[in-house]
C-alpha cells in the first residue's frame, strides 16, 4: 500500500478539482489516468440476471474502446462491472469504504486480486485496519463519481446507495445515464424514477462513447459482420427470438416450430458465434456484440 496526498502529483486530477475531497488516498496498485476517459458503473447488490448481463457487457465494451471503468467492489452491479472492464483489457478501480488491504466484501475476494493483477488498482480514504462500516459507503460514493467523466446506473431500487452516488455526481457536475427497466419491476424503479428527471438513456454503450466524445460504433459494420457469420436458418431465428432480457429455454421452445434438440443445437451455434450466452441454467439472452 502507499499513501498519496493531494498535494502530490499523482493524485488524481479529476479529484484535486472539487472541494470536499480527501488530503490523502490510500492505494494498492495503480491510480486511473488522468488522461483517459473514466465511467463509473453503479447499481444493486441484489441484481437481477438482466443487471448483471447489462452491467458486464456495458463494462467490457467500454474497456474496448480505452474507457476506464470505476466501481465500488460490492456484490451484484460493482463486481460485474469490475468483471467486464478486465474482459475488455483496460484497468479497472475499485473504491473500499475500508483499509484497501482487506477486501470487502471477503466473496469478492478473486475480483479485487485480479484487478490488481491486470494493472488496476484499489483505492480508499480509510487507514490501514479500518473495517467498513455502513456511514462509509456514503462518502465513498463521493469518490467514485469525482473519478468519472460518466455515472451509469445499471439497475437501483427506489432508495439504494446507487443513487447516492447519483447525488455527489450531479453536484459534481458530471453526467448521469440509466439503463431502462421495466415498469413495474423493484429493481427499475431507481433508473426509471432518473430517467424521468432527465438523466441520459443509456440504451447501448455506443450512447455512452459518444458522451464521452468517442468515435461512435457503427451498427452498420456490425450488421455486416452478423451477415458474414452465415447461421443457419434454425439458429437465425431462434436469434431473433432472443433479447438482452432473459429467456428460459422452456419459453423459447414454445415460442419457435422446432423441437427442443434443434432448438439446443442452434443455441450451441449461436454461443459458439459468441452472440448469444447463457447467463444461467437454460436462460438465454443476446450478447451486445452485434446488437
Amino acid at each position: 500500500m502507499k499513501i498519496v496526498k493531494k498535494t502530490d502529483k499523482e493524485y488524481p486530477l479529476r479529484m484535486k478539482r472539487l472541494s470536499q475531497m480527501p488530503e490523502l488516498l490510500y492505494v494498492r496498485g495503480n491510480l486511473p489516468a488522468d488522461d483517459k476517459p473514466s465511467v463509473a458503473i453503479v447499481g444493486a447488490r441484489s441484481c437481477s440476471n438482466y443487471g448483471r448481463n447489462m452491467a458486464s457487457e456495458f463494462a467490457r465494451v467500454l474497456s474496448q474502446e480505452g474507457v476506464q471503468i470505476i466501481s465500488g467492489l460490492a456484490l451484484g452491479i460493482d463486481g460485474e462491472a469490475h468483471v467486464g472492464a478486465m474482459k475488455g483489457n483496460t484497468p479497472t478501480y475499485a473504491v473500499l469504504a475500508n483499509d484497501v488491504c482487506v477486501c470487502y466484501p471477503r466473496a469478492n475476494q478473486r475480483i479485487y486480486n485480479k484487478i490488481l493483477e491486470s494493472g488496476g488498482g484499489i483505492l480508499g480514504e480509510q487507514p490501514e485496519g479500518t473495517h467498513a462500516k455502513p456511514y462509509f459507503f456514503p462518502a465513498r460514493n463521493r469518490i467514485i463519481s469525482a473519478l468519472a467523466d460518466v455515472i451509469l446506473v445499471v439497475e437501483a431500487r427506489g432508495k439504494s446507495g446507487a443513487l447516492i452516488t447519483v447525488d455527489y455526481a450531479l453536484e459534481q457536475g458530471k453526467t448521469v445515464y440509466a439503463i431502462p427497466g421495466r415498469v413495474g419491476d423493484v429493481l427499475s424503479e431507481g433508473c426509471n424514477r432518473l430517467i424521468a428527471q432527465g438523466a441520459g438513456i443509456a440504451c447501448s454503450p455506443d450512447m455512452i462513447l459518444q458522451e464521452l466524445g468517442m468515435e461512435k460504433r457503427k451498427l452498420a459494420e456490425n450488421f455486416r459482420q452478423r451477415k458474414v457469420l452465415q447461421l443457419s436458418e434454425t439458429a437465425q431465428y431462434i436469434y431473433d427470438q432472443l433479447d438482452t432480457s432473459p429467456l428460459s429455454l422452456e419459453d423459447l421452445c414454445r415460442r419457435v416450430p422446432y423441437d427442443i434438440q434443434q432448438v439446443q443445437g442452434a443455441l450451441l451455434e449461436l454461443q459458439l458465434e459468441q452472440i448469444v450466452m447463457e447467463i444461467s441454467k437454460n436462460y438465454y439472452v443476446k450478447s451486445s456484440k452485434f446488437s
